[in-house]
């Protein structure tokens, strides 16, 4: 299982808010749900989100092993 928590730290790390990945970045709302849910996202969005906070992808994405 994927968590997104290492993403919430790096902005706030950054100084970096959604509201700004929103209107500054243009990363959709949905996107961000889908983050925030730890569903399923493209490795696209992921390069990006890194590009975006100059961040390696350990930054934003840790593997949980465990129960599905």
């Amino acid at each position: 299982m994927f968590t997104y928590a290492p993403l919430w730290q790096t902005l706030k790390d950054k100084g970096i808010s959604q509201y700004e990945l929103i209107k500054t970045y243009h990363i959709s709302t949905g996107t961000l749900d889908a983050l925030r849910k730890n569903k399923s996202v493209t490795m696209n969005t992921l390069h990006d989100i890194c590009v975006i906070l100059d961040c390696p992808i350990e930054a934003v994405v840790k593997i949980e092993k465990g129960d599905k």
